[in-house]
This record gives structure tokens, sequence and C-alpha cells, in this order.
């Protein structure tokens, strides 16, 4: 397996699930990880399980909705590290499961806010630092809801397509550079999140958080050069998009 050693990853969403587990695959492969998130509790139990393994890790409790706070961090790395290696774009939330005439405009706000404009703003901020990489390599977690548009789920599911777009594009617009930007679908897994979605659901069915970090880490080595990519970890399968149609 590659060695990161010397490499930074910076992980949203990193205080639990899917992005804990990332962080933990990344720092056994030596990678620095700064790893994001909201809840401290959890970014604390993370740091020890980092130090147990050896490596290291910068703590960043932060709301994604702060965008002045990515702006900070961002600095922040430019000035110790001068670079980051790998981003993985993780944290999402679920928003309410009812019918989009009534969803609250504060909750459909605060899931565009979180799954799609922090993105964003961790593209403006960390799209300089990436490119002082010699191997940039951006991943952003997506889902099958961006293309299934299935009833009660609608803030969520326009969240995760236009999601979709926006790795897409920045993919393309990056393509003659050293950075990689590539999108993975984890499919069903066990989080707080499905629980959440799927409250009747047995648990134990579905894959674990460290199952999926497995392959999506693949996508954050210097190795993986495909850019502008799909990975369905349930198909277990790279996908490709449709070409864009030509402009009219």
């Amino acid at each position: 397996m590659a060695n990161l050693s010397g490499k930074t990853a910076l992980i949203t969403g990193a205080s639990r699930g899917i992005g804990a587990a990332i962080a933990q695959k990344l720092c056994r492969l030596d990678a620095h990880i700064v790893a994001v998130g909201r809840t401290v509790g959890g970014l604390e139990e993370l740091d020890d399980v980092i130090r147990a393994a050896g490596s290291t890790a910068r703590l960043v409790p932060l709301d994604l909705k702060d965008v002045e706070g990515i702006a900070r961090l961002a600095a922040a790395l430019d000035q110790r590290h001068g670079r980051v290696d790998i981003l993985v774009g993780n944290a999402a939330i679920y928003g309410p499961p009812t019918p989009l005439g009534h969803v609250p405009p504060n909750e459909w706000e605060e899931v565009i806010a979180v799954n799609i404009t922090a993105n964003w703003h961790l593209i403006r901020c960390m799209e300089p630092l990436l490119k002082r990489s010699d191997a940039g390599r951006a991943v952003f977690v997506t889902s099958g809801a961006a293309s299934s548009a299935q009833p009660y789920r609608g803030a969520y599911s326009v969240s995760k397509a236009a999601l979709d777009v926006l790795a897409r594009t920045w993919a393309a617009e990056t393509a003659s550079t050293a950075i990689r930007v590539n999108l993975f679908n984890p499919g069903p897994t066990r989080t707080r999140m499905r629980a959440q979605a799927m409250p009747g659901e047995d648990p134990t069915t579905l894959p674990t958080p460290a199952d999926v970090a497995d392959k999506l880490v693949g996508l954050c080595l210097p190795s993986f050069t495909a850019t502008g990519k799909l990975y369905d970890f349930k198909k277990r399968a790279l996908l490709e998009f449709q070409p864009p149609a030509p402009p009219r």
C-alpha cells in the first residue's frame, strides 16, 4: 500500500462515521490528518485513535456553514504546510423527510449550505493549496439519491445532484493540472444518517464505515489518476458520466 508520509489530508465530517473511518485509514498510511467536524468529543476520540496509530492530526471544530471559518482554515494550512494533498468532502446532513412543499425554509437552506455551498467554498479556498501538491486529490462523497428522485428526500437529493455537477465541473476545469477530482457513492452504510433515513432497517445487514473507507482511500492516492469519475461502492465499479451535450 502507498505511503503518504509528508502528505496532508483534509477531511470534513470527520468526527464520526465514514469521515472518521477515512481519517483512520489515511493516518495508517502516515498522512497528517486535518479533521474537520462539529462534534468536539468525536474529534477527540478520533485523535486518540490516530495518536495510537503513531500518526498526527489537527482537530478543527468547525460548522461548515461558517464560510469565513473555511477561509481561515485555508490560510492556516497555507502558513503551516504550504499545500494540501488530499481533500475529502464528506460532511453532509440529511434534512427533513417530508414533501418538498412542506420543507421549512430554514431547513432547506441548511441542507444546501452544508451539502453544496460549503463544498464550493472548500474548492474556492483549497484549490490553490491542492495545486501546490504534486498529486492533489479531491474526493466528494455523494449518494444514489442524486439520481433516484425518491419522494420525501427532496432537499438531500437536490443537494447531492448539485454536488455531482460541482465536482464534475471542477474536474473538467483542473484536468490539465495535477489535481484529480472524483465522486464516491458509498451506498447504504451503517451510519447515523442512514439510521435517520431508514429507521426500520437492520444496521447489521449494512457494510461498516471502515469497509467503505477502504475503497474511498484508493481514490486519494497519487496512483489513482482518473478524474471526473464516480466510484460506486455497492457495484464495486468506477462509472463514467454521460458526456456533456454540445453547447447550443
